[in-house]
């Protein structure tokens, strides 16, 4: 029995279903699908605002003060498009669906969702909590199950939502952490299942984490060479820029410090967490800066009582000394553990034309929208095919993320 052609739409359906099965970290990160634009079609530039959770405080006694709410969002721009040629005629439009995914459709659209996750990768720079394993020299070492139980905890304190979180590793730190935890009392299954796959992608609701996955994107990154950091001056009014003595070095974007005696203040308690707050920094800084922008907003208790999305449970000492706990230019690799909504990916129809094109199709699953269009080029004699996806990204909840250090 001779094969159906294969239609356009099914291929988009077919290149859907392969691009969201391609990539564990776009598997487990928040995934939207803004169909305002369904009709008209999408114009690059366009912006979503995602609205955060708003914040109160507690009174005592009788008396009650009255609180202005404060809404606070992010805009999310919808400006990033990305697409792979697809080389087939129409007589590989005969063959099986299958035949026809493994010869021309499974390595480029792998490809695509690659290098959508590395864009959206790259706001993980803004992460501002961090754990790592270390040696004497204060040099980051592989990490073991009490590292990454510890960023379970860190999580914790920033009221992260426990029962979906994912681990993100590079293959090394995978296979590195599959060694370290070989001799722990585990339940038999997952230690088989950890041995015979060799990484930690087999795991399954291990250290409070849901999901293990490897994903080839994990950033590596170098801290700047700070040599000694700065000290604490004063800070800005929304608590997003903080004024230090004059840097004796440069900093880079997603760099982490702290503040001395500043610790991080509970999210439901308002009171200290009993460590100290990590901050991010935004934008690289040069040596000699006295400017240093940061995230999470620095947001003290005011005359010694809490404040709505308070971060810190003192107001800083002028002269606190800034200290990094990261080692200056050292570079490893930022694995992650978070929860799916710490990290946002927007996708909307592209604009699909009705005419002067052989075929055309547009898919949308689960948050993501794929556009296919097929021409034919008279001149060239050639018949051209595309595929590609409107996105844009953020990182909405960044305390809702933890980066366990690995070495490079």
């Amino acid at each position: 029995m001779a094969n159906t052609l294969l239609t356009i739409g099914g291929i988009t359906a077919k290149c859907l279903e392969i691009f969201q099965n391609s990539n564990a970290f776009l598997q487990r990160i928040n995934r939207q699908y803004d169909a305002s634009f369904a009709v008209s079609g999408y114009k690059i530039g366009s912006s979503l605002n995602v609205r955060l959770t708003n914040d109160v405080t507690v009174g005592l006694g009788a008396t009650v003060t009255p609180q202005s709410v404060t809404e606070k969002a992010i805009t999310i721009n919808v400006a990033t498009q990305r697409n792979v040629a697809l080389t087939f005629g129409s007589a590989e439009l005969a063959l099986s669906m299958d035949d026809f995914s493994s010869r021309f459709l499974e390595q480029s659209v792998n490809k695509l969702a690659g290098y959508v996750a590395a864009d959206i990768m790259q706001v993980a720079e803004g992460v501002p909590n961090i754990v790592h394993n270390v040696d004497g020299g204060n040099n980051t070492i592989s990490p073991t199950a009490a590292t990454w139980a510890l960023a379970g905890a860190i999580l914790n304190q920033n009221s992260c939502p426990e029962g979906d979180r994912t681990a993100l590793l590079d293959v090394l730190t995978s296979a590195r952490t599959v060694t370290s935890m070989s001799g722990l009392f585990n339940p038999q299954q997952s230690i088989s299942e950890q041995y015979r796959a060799g990484n930690m992608g087999a795991s399954r609701n291990t250290l409070g984490i849901a999901e293990w996955r490897n994903d080839q994107t994990i950033i590596k990154h170098q801290t700047a060479a700070f040599g000694t950091l700065g000290t604490f001056q004063a800070i800005s009014a929304n608590g997003l820029v903080m004024t230090t003595s004059a840097l004796n070095g440069p900093l880079n974007a997603g760099d982490i410090f702290t503040v001395a005696n500043v610790d991080s203040a509970n999210r439901v308690t308002n009171q200290s967490n009993g460590t100290l707050m990590q901050f991010v920094v935004t934008a690289a800084v040069a040596a000699g800066a006295t400017s240093v922008p940061i995230y999470p907003a620095l947001i003290p208790p005011v005359g010694g009582n809490p404040v709505a999305f308070q971060t810190v449970n003192v107001v800083p000492t002028v002269g606190a000394a800034l200290n990094s706990p990261i080692n200056a230019g050292e570079i490893y690799r930022k694995n992650l553990v978070f929860d799916p909504l710490a990290f946002t990916m927007v996708t909307a129809d592209l604009y699909l034309p009705t005419a002067g094109i052989v075929a055309g199709s547009r898919k949308v699953h689960d948050g993501v929208s794929l556009r296919m269009i097929t021409d034919f080029v008279t001149l060239s004699d050639q018949r051209i095919t595309r595929l590609d996806i409107l996105y844009g990204y953020a990182l909405i909840r960044p305390e809702w993320a933890c980066i366990v250090a690995d070495a490079l």
